[in-house]
């Protein structure tokens, strides 16, 4: 099927044919509704020499007919558009993940590797991408046409996407919720490439003049000046297992791990979870562990929260001791 935009990611494809379908669908459905409209308004007009009597008898079963057939249709697909919903927000576990923070009026990007762009986002083809967003300011739509992806970015919270670009080349970004005066300026572009010009695109900005040291050892920095150590011991390693004399839960390991609250709850450790644990952590206290965490709230930009998170996230189990 050929369409007005390229169909450049995965599942650009099965979007249009999904939005085809529900436009032929309505399509019928309004032929069907007005042209049984025009046969009563011409068949029953009023010299019109037609009995008029028990029509409800005469017409159950096509009304039934065609109301369970639009039922069926539609409740179709209904299903295909929440397994595609449901497969767009459930990234694949290899996927590449990238940073962006929206801030009036610009996209702010970092790669694990500590990469910076701004307005721009260098991927590689053939490989999902799962994209971390959110605000500094205000609510924001990261909006890409070309791979059929749009998504709000809200302030104070993480949401997530992925998508996988099946052709190299450039393809146009925008933010598509109105974020003040300087909206129509918020614009900028994804950068497809081969896997080879990816890995040169890496390596060149990681030796030119503007190089950065990755995330997860920035992290690591701002862990230390912040004292994080004091309590969770260096590595992360917990407390008292470092033989400290706070007792603080283990960092090491904990990204993607289960976690019971003193609640009784039991939530997963994701990117949202750590990020309220460092800004809010009276929302989600851990059991078994004295409520001492102090809140960073206003003492951590955005950029660097993510920074802090990727290194939890870089610390592995083996690493407690």
């Amino acid at each position: 099927m050929r369409s007005l935009l390229p169909q450049a990611s995965a599942n650009a494809a099965e979007v249009d044919y999904l939005i085809l379908a529900l436009l032929l669908a309505s399509c019928l459905v309004l032929a069907l509704v007005f042209g049984l409209m025009l046969v009563y308004v011409s068949r029953y007009r009023a010299d019109a020499r037609v009995e008029r009597g028990k029509l409800a008898q005469k017409t159950w079963r096509l009304e039934i007919g065609w109301t369970a057939a639009t039922f069926v249709v539609f409740f179709g697909l209904f299903l295909w558009g929440a397994d595609l919903y449901v497969r767009l927000f459930q990234p694949p576990r290899d996927a590449l993940q990238i940073y962006v923070v929206g801030k009036q009026w610009m996209w702010k990007v970092e790669h694990q590797s500590g990469q910076r762009e701004i307005n721009a986002l260098h991927v590689p083809t053939g490989r999902a991408i799962q994209l971390v967003l959110t605000s500094e300011d205000v609510i924001h739509d990261f909006s890409v046409p070309a791979f059929r992806i749009k998504h709000d970015v809200l302030p104070d919270r993480y949401e997530t996407l992925w998508f996988q670009v099946e052709k190299a080349g450039v393809y146009h970004l925008f933010c598509t919720q109105f974020c003040g005066e300087g909206h129509a300026s918020m614009i900028g572009e994804i950068v497809a490439m081969s896997p080879p010009e990816y890995e040169d695109w890496l390596g060149q900005s990681a030796s030119g003049a503007g190089a950065h040291e990755s995330m997860a050892a920035a992290g690591e920095v701002l862990f230390t000046r912040y004292g994080c150590g004091g309590c969770h011991g260096e590595g992360g390693v917990g407390g008292k297992q470092s033989g400290g004399g706070v007792d603080a839960p283990p960092l090491a390991g904990l990204y993607g791990e289960k976690v019971t609250l003193d609640t009784g709850a039991v939530v997963t450790a994701d990117e949202s979870y750590i990020r309220d644990c460092i800004i809010s952590p009276e929302k989600q206290r851990v059991a078994g562990y004295p409520p001492i965490m102090p809140s960073f709230a206003g003492q951590l930009e955005e950029e660097n929260l993510l920074r802090v998170i990727a290194y939890i996230k870089s610390l592995k189990p083996t690493e407690r001791r």
